[in-house]
């Protein structure tokens, strides 16, 4: 693959235990106490927890609701310091389904270049997008990574089939003696049965993307006559993160208590991502349809006790 003078190859892959681990990967090589990361907000725990735990500095770039999730590149750009070694970023956003454009995502490549950092994009909704899929990251530059994973747009999580993608070489090298110390090699049963996947997926995407369409178009009828929640609708992924416009009888806590003991149903609350409880991420794509109706129904049902 050659996309603005950048040549991919499969040297360039390195397959790693499902996009988890290439994000550890990630982290522990090129994070240390001493230094900085830029990192968008909300953002899921992988993203977040394990550069804690190293002990670098974290600055982060929040997507307010109000500007749709959108991110604000003065922001981002006055974040950067001299110590900064990755911006960091979810293309779809996960929790909030919010895409880049591909201007965007060129603008946010030339910022890393441009202060001498790395640009990472978890990119494993890539393949599930209302408006075709983005540029791979990893093509527009050396000092990009690509993060994905099987995990999502093709439903088989349980294999653990990730993978990091980078043309520098030296990165790679570096990438590859972390997984040989964390865990030596992969499932080979787990990988051809990722590499047969691959081999099909256009034949699992023509599947999957007319599904992944009607069950969005569910979700928003559902929202649109839902007066307690208000949401930024999705552009790519399965998931989306709506707000409650008001505190619900109780408040959060009794709300998250009342839908899984009371309705058998759970969201991920707002502060997994960091963010209030009246946000919550709904999972659209896994569940059957009839499940997914009776979950938002039971969301209005709690709302409202």
């Amino acid at each position: 693959m050659i996309v603005d003078g950048t040549e991919l190859t499969a040297n360039d892959v390195l397959i790693t235990g499902g996009a988890a681990g290439a994000l550890f990967i990630i982290s522990t090589v090129l994070l240390s106490p001493d230094d900085h990361l830029v990192v968008v907000r909300p953002n899921y725990a992988t993203n977040l927890e394990t550069p804690r735990a190293i002990g670098c500095s974290i600055s982060f770039v929040d997507l307010p609701f109000e500007r749709g999730f959108g991110i604000d590149f003065e922001e981002l750009s006055a974040a950067v310091t001299p110590q900064t070694r990755i911006i960091s970023v979810t293309c779809p956003h996960n929790p909030t389904g919010v895409m880049f454009s591909e201007a965007e995502l060129r603008r946010l490549a030339e910022l890393a270049a441009r202060r001498d950092c790395l640009l990472m994009v978890d990119e494993t909704y890539r393949d599930l997008s209302l408006s075709g899929s983005l540029p791979l990251a990893a093509t527009l530059g050396k000092h990009v990574v690509s993060v994905s994973s099987l995990s999502k747009a093709y439903g088989v999580p349980g294999i653990r089939v990730g993978w990091i993608i980078n043309s520098d070489p030296s990165l790679q090298e570096l990438f590859l003696a972390a997984k040989e110390q964390i865990s030596i090699c992969g499932s080979v049963v787990n990988e051809w049965i990722g590499e047969q996947i691959l081999a099909q997926r256009e034949t699992f995407l023509e599947r999957t993307l007319p599904e992944w369409r009607s069950r969005l178009a569910h979700v928003a009828d559902w929202i649109d006559q839902e007066p307690l929640l208000e949401w930024v609708r999705p552009s790519g992924g399965v998931v989306c993160f709506p707000r409650m416009r008001r505190a619900p009888a109780g408040g959060t806590d009794a709300f998250y208590r009342r839908l899984v003991e009371k309705y058998g149903t759970y969201v991920g609350p707002g502060h997994w991502f960091e963010m209030p409880d009246t946000h919550f991420r709904i999972g659209y794509g896994w569940s059957g349809r009839q499940e997914l109706e009776s979950g938002l129904l039971a969301i209005s049902k709690a709302l409202r006790d």
